[in-house]
């Protein structure tokens, strides 16, 4: 099994680490040969769509969100 990893960054992009193929909505692929890292943009403002070129750094871009923290295990 692919061993991919999608980190948040705060006020930036989602991180993409790992082997994974990227598909737009007709299903033809990006090219994504020799990148180990992909950054996808979620503030919008990038010329690059879909990947971050930075512009969420002037745009006032902000976001925080982060996994709830795990449940602590039942005890009997």
């Amino acid at each position: 099994m692919s061993d991919v990893t999608i980190k948040v960054r705060e006020n930036g992009p989602l991180l993409v680490t790992g082997p994974f193929t990227l598909v737009d909505h007709l299903g033809n692929q990006f090219d994504l040969t020799g990148k180990e890292n992909v950054a996808l943009c979620r503030c919008g403002q990038t010329a690059r769509r879909p990947f971050c070129d930075g512009a969420h750094k002037g745009c006032g871009f902000t976001a925080n969100e982060t996994a709830p923290p795990a449940a602590p295990p039942l005890t009997l």
